[in-house]
């Protein structure tokens, strides 16, 4: 499936016409009779083909003056997997757009961000969404205020501000334009709707399936640093499937702080957000979905891994894995960093320790949640001498909360992959494994390759493949460029908590 202004017309087609809901996400179907927009999946009777005609975005949709289908709500579907995939300008300026950063500063602060000229980046942007950051921030606003519409028991006017519309006239009229109903129209057509706890919504993150929860939760419960993060058994009881327990952790927010607590299930992710400032919520949902790889494409990357004759058995023992990531970059880089040559026990000790230290205290009714992860700012008031750590890796960690605190190394979601990767090389401390485990799940590189890791060896060893890493990174060439999704298979092939869901 090809993207942006090239979409294939006879793919989408027959997307299009098999209900495949693998390409909701990617592209969206606008219907020139009805003027109604609607994901490749759509429960409804597929129009003729010559009806059909195929937009790369939902605003692209909005601006040629389609609304939302009401019965496939094209509005809930996974993201595309372009941006997680991709580190080109258009990939870095989507991801910044879903982190709030046009809401908060403006189309010259994503510019400047970027490090393009407004005219750039919007000429970019159109010439691959069919819509420019206004219009693609627009269409994010008109989601996030359909959604605190439906689950929150908030006044429509606080909803348009938390939304992050400038007046309520231009929130009833994006409403009313985009989903062909008023707000309260909206709240009436929901059963229960505006019944909510103020500060708290229970939402249903979807993904594309397959989805294998064992390595992505396991690995995050089982490096769990106390204070930010928790595995609780059976939290979210009341969130429709099996309970199977939940992750828990905070979050620091552009404007506050949350709690995120997410859960397994067959066809969602059931996830409790509890937000000091509502104006949070597209942020909090935008980095739930990064945490967890939800954007991914498993098929593609599963039917990649295959062609290797001596992966394709554990891709076939347990299809779907994502790649846990972080909800924080520089936190993960911290924690990189301090879990170099110690157990995930030890790494595990020597942040809850930073934590409880330097650590914004919060207060959770519902767990045992204490803190924010301290901020690169409060790390790098610390006396090095008071970190129970050998000297060299004291040197390493002050080093980088320096670099990280002065925004002379920049972890974020819009960073330049390849510039990030150097910076992080030229820091004393540094190696291979280091880079690349904050490559693969800080900035998110699908193709990041842990070559010299411990257990990525040993299960190549055992696996009949190439087990010193130069010899392993050649054999590896043929995987990309999902090298990171491999490691989570050959890591499963260890009995390490990681790999398991908590009983």
């Amino acid at each position: 499936m090809q993207t942006g202004t090239h979409l294939d017309r006879e793919h989408c087609v027959r997307a299009v016409q098999s209900k495949d809901a693998r390409f909701d996400g990617w592209f969206f179907t606008a219907v020139v009779t009805t003027r109604i927009y609607c994901r490749p999946s759509c429960p409804a009777v597929p129009p003729k083909p010559e009806n059909m005609t195929f937009y790369p975005s939902a605003a692209a949709c909005q601006q040629a003056g389609f609304r939302a289908c009401k019965r496939c709500r094209p509005d809930t579907s996974p993201g595309s997997p372009e941006w997680n995939r991709r580190a080109d300008l258009v990939a870095r300026a989507m991801r910044l757009i879903a982190d709030g950063v046009v809401d908060r500063e403006g189309v010259p602060g994503l510019a400047a961000r970027l490090g393009y000229s407004t005219r750039q980046v919007e000429r970019q942007l159109l010439a691959e969404l069919g819509a420019g950051p206004l219009a693609l921030a627009r269409a994010q606003r008109a989601q996030t205020a359909r959604l605190l519409i439906e689950i929150t028991p908030l006044p429509m006017t606080q909803v348009a501000f938390a939304a992050g519309f400038s007046s309520i006239r231009t929130f009833n009229d994006t409403v009313r334009e985009v989903f062909a109903l008023s707000p309260s129209e909206l709240r009436a057509r929901v059963p229960g709707s505006g019944a909510g706890t103020p500060g708290v919504l229970n939402l249903r993150l979807p993904f594309r399936a397959p989805l294998n929860p064992s390595n992505l939760f396991g690995h995050l419960a089982a490096t769990a640093v106390p204070g930010v993060e928790e595995w609780l058994p059976d939290c979210l009881d009341g969130a429709g499937g099996t309970p199977t327990g939940a992750y828990r952790r905070t979050l620091r927010l552009p404007y506050g702080h949350g709690i995120a607590a997410l859960a397994p299930r067959a066809d969602h992710i059931a996830c409790r957000l509890t937000l000091s400032d509502l104006r949070d919520l597209t942020v909090a949902i935008t980095r739930c979905r990064r945490l967890l790889d939800l954007d991914a494409d498993p098929v593609a990357v599963d039917e990649r891994l295959r062609t290797d004759p001596l992966l394709a058995p554990l891709v076939d023992r347990g299809p779907g894995r994502r790649v846990p990531r972080t909800v924080d970059e520089a936190e993960f880089a911290v924690r990189a960093v301090l879990g170099q040559q110690v157990s995930t026990a030890a790494a595990r000790t020597h942040a809850a320790r930073l934590v409880a230290a330097h650590g914004k205290p919060l207060d959770d009714p519902e767990g045992g949640l204490t803190h924010l992860f301290p901020s690169p700012e409060a790390l790098a008031a610390v006396d090095p001498g008071t970190l129970a750590m050998p000297g060299t890796r004291r040197t390493t960690f002050s080093t980088l909360v320096r670099r990280l605190a002065d925004g002379e190394l920049h972890l974020g979601v819009d960073a330049d992959w390849a510039e990030a990767r150097a910076r992080l090389l030229a820091l004393p401390g540094f190696g291979p494994w280091t880079v690349d485990v904050i490559a693969m799940r800080a900035l998110g590189d699908p193709d990041a390759f842990l070559a010299t890791d411990l257990g990525i060896r040993r299960a190549a060893k055992e696996l009949g493949l190439p087990s010193t890493p130069a010899a392993l990174t050649a054999r590896a060439e043929g995987w990309r460029p999902w090298r990171a999704y491999a490691v989570q298979y050959l890591w499963a092939t260890d009995s390490h908590p990681i790999n398991f869901l908590p009983a």
